[in-house]
């Protein structure tokens, strides 16, 4: 089994747990990419918008044809405003799947992270632990029906447009694009799909004959895990990660985003921006508009970009410039 890969001794920061909870996530989304059989960039491609060319100088990015790369975007306030697994979890509250109080503590976490604009370890953890006990029980199937409601009601209208477009410009020079998320697998697949993306790496829960036990395999897919699931299913597709392209808003993807040649900072925090500036890499931000970026983005990509924000957010983040 793949994920046994993790016993192999490493030089680098990540635990075995973390090891393991990549090699399962990559594992997961193969499995699912190759179940789906769908081409990438089908459904909800129009939302891409209108591609510019390179500005005068300016290498061609991404290459067209280039098989051995792929691109890899972190989901919560990169691709998608505020996080998944809190929009998941109103979703489960309406459907009566826990009480009022866990729904408090939800929407205190969503609240603090659109206005923070940054992962908290520990809140994040809390939701993890609150969602795991929650869908104890259920069957998985159940669960991935359930998903595709709440992307609807309340994912669909909060993805970054600007964002979504450099997703497309990956997929338009024929390359595979794929989610990394602390979220569920299950959640972020559905995601990916419904943006047409090629697949999704996320959190694994074990599950035993479709239900789920309340585990995870490993750990959550966050920090030096994210970049341990980049690595084996970079391997497994062949992939060229000197070539490849990763973003995110996060300096918790740090590990993911040093892993690749094309490293992006999108809606950068303070620590990510700092370590971006300083090794120089590419900066978008789509909260106010402001054109960082660097070599390679498509100028268009920003159109609409600051649709759905909040005044909260902006003033926040001006305040931290």
């Amino acid at each position: 089994m793949a994920a046994l890969g993790w016993l192999t001794p490493r030089r680098r920061s990540a635990t075995a747990r973390s090891v393991l909870a990549g090699e399962a996530a990559a594992e997961a989304a193969r499995k699912s990419s190759l179940a789906a059989e769908q081409p990438a960039g089908t459904e909800d491609s129009a939302a891409s918008g209108t591609q510019s060319g390179p500005q005068d100088g300016e290498p061609v990015f991404p290459v067209v044809g280039d098989d051995r790369a792929a691109a890899f975007f972190d989901l919560d306030n990169t691709v998608m405003q505020g996080a998944a697994i809190f929009h998941f979890g109103r979703g489960l509250y309406k459907r009566k799947f826990f009480e009022r109080r866990e729904l408090t503590r939800f929407a205190w976490q969503q609240a603090w992270f659109r206005l923070a604009g940054v992962e908290d370890p520990e809140h994040m953890q809390d939701a993890r632990d609150s969602a795991l006990s929650i869908v104890k029980g259920h069957r998985v199937s159940e669960l991935m029906s359930i998903g595709e409601e709440i992307y609807d009601e309340y994912m669909a209208d909060r993805i970054w447009p600007g964002t979504r477009a450099l997703a497309q410009a990956h997929l338009d020079a024929g390359q595979k694009v794929w989610l990394v998320t602390a979220a569920p697998v299950e959640t972020a697949t559905i995601i990916a799909r419904r943006l047409g993306l090629t697949g999704a790496l996320g959190t694994v829960a074990e599950s035993v004959d479709g239900v789920y036990t309340g585990r995870l395999v490993g750990e959550p897919l966050h920090g030096p895990a994210k970049a341990e699931a980049v690595r084996a299913l970079a391997a497994a597709e062949g992939l060229d990660l000197a070539r490849c392209a990763a973003y995110s808003d996060s300096h918790n993807d740090i590990p993911m985003l040093s892993l690749v040649g094309h490293p992006y900072a999108i809606n950068p925090d303070t620590k990510l921006r700092k370590h971006a500036r300083a090794l120089d890499w590419r900066l978008r931000d789509y909260r106010t508009g402001r054109k960082a970026a660097k070599v390679g983005i498509p100028a268009a990509a920003g159109v609409g970009a600051l649709a759905g924000g909040t005044a909260a957010a902006v003033a926040l983040h001006r305040r931290r410039r």
